[in-house]
């Protein structure tokens, strides 16, 4: 799956477990409504913004495995040595970040990096630990989703550091917030690759492959590949027109979600940043 999207699943997943929202006169049944989310989290209106950020980056943190990624660049020089560097830990692209141990790995990190709490007599308590990895998960965000042009290579910093500042001051008071979203993020991102052609090896560093026989039955073969791969390859390969149709709604929904939380914000300046975000994307 291509980095855009899976930054757009990570949001659009964040935004569905956090929210519920009733969209009237679409079903004819009763009540005439659509519930778009399934309100799984109880969290503030700031939760679900903060908590989208924080999930479309971290549903790129698997592709850290792979220095030539598009993620690898977006923090200069910091990325770069990132990715190399978990690159080899995990043993090469789409291994040890691909796999249930990854998946617990990246959480720990969220987890003690969450621990980190400062009292400030302006914003109360601080979260500078998880503002500090914000600063990496959303620049991850905006080089996949193209919002900085690659001649800027350093406005990413001044991104990351917006978002994280955001984050640091204006974090939810619910303490499980940022490892959920990391982990979220990384488990979405393995979905959406395991639904490609590629697919992807949970079991890392096991490798266990179908027997001759079973790898030849048609459909057992199509979804157990002979690397030790798994795969329900329904989206094709990586950036196929399925895999369009499948993201443009779901980017449509992240969005909309995450205007709707900004519009419900009390605070009149993050209201304003909500109105002309939504103006923004609304061209």
């Amino acid at each position: 799956m291509m980095g855009a999207h899976h930054a757009a699943c990570g949001a659009a997943a964040w935004v569905a477990v956090t929210t519920r929202i009733e969209v009237a006169g679409l079903l004819p049944v009763p009540s005439g409504s659509l519930s778009l989310g399934l309100g799984l989290l109880d969290v503030s209106p700031i939760g679900v913004v903060t908590g989208a950020l924080v999930t479309a980056g971290a549903a790129l943190l698997p592709d850290a495995d792979h220095r030539s990624a598009t993620i690898a660049n977006s923090l200069p020089p910091v990325s770069n040595l990132l990715c190399t560097g978990i690159g080899r830990i995990a043993g090469g692209h789409r291994r040890g970040t691909h796999s249930l141990i990854g998946v617990l790995a990246f959480v720990a990190v969220a987890w003690l990096a969450g621990m980190w709490t400062a009292e400030t007599a302006a914003y109360g308590t601080v979260y500078p630990g998880a503002g500090l990895l914000t600063v990496l998960l959303v620049s991850f965000a905006a080089k996949a989703l193209k919002i900085i042009p690659d001649t800027m290579r350093k406005f990413p910093w001044a991104v990351g550091l917006a978002a994280g500042a955001f984050v640091t001051a204006f974090a939810p008071e619910e303490q499980f917030w940022f490892p959920i979203a990391v982990g979220l993020g990384v488990v979405v991102h393995i979905v959406g690759d395991m639904m490609t052609t590629g697919g992807c090896n949970l079991l890392y560093p096991l490798r266990i492959r179908p027997p001759r026989v079973v790898a030849a039955l048609p459909v057992v073969g199509w979804m157990w590949k002979r690397n030790g791969h798994f795969a329900v390859p329904i989206l094709g390969n990586a950036g196929s027109l399925r895999e369009w149709c499948l993201l443009v709604p779901v980017s449509l929904y992240a969005v909309g979600g995450i205007g709707a939380a900004l519009l419900r914000i009390d605070n009149p300046a993050l209201q304003a940043l909500g109105v002309m975000g939504i103006s923004a994307w609304g061209g």
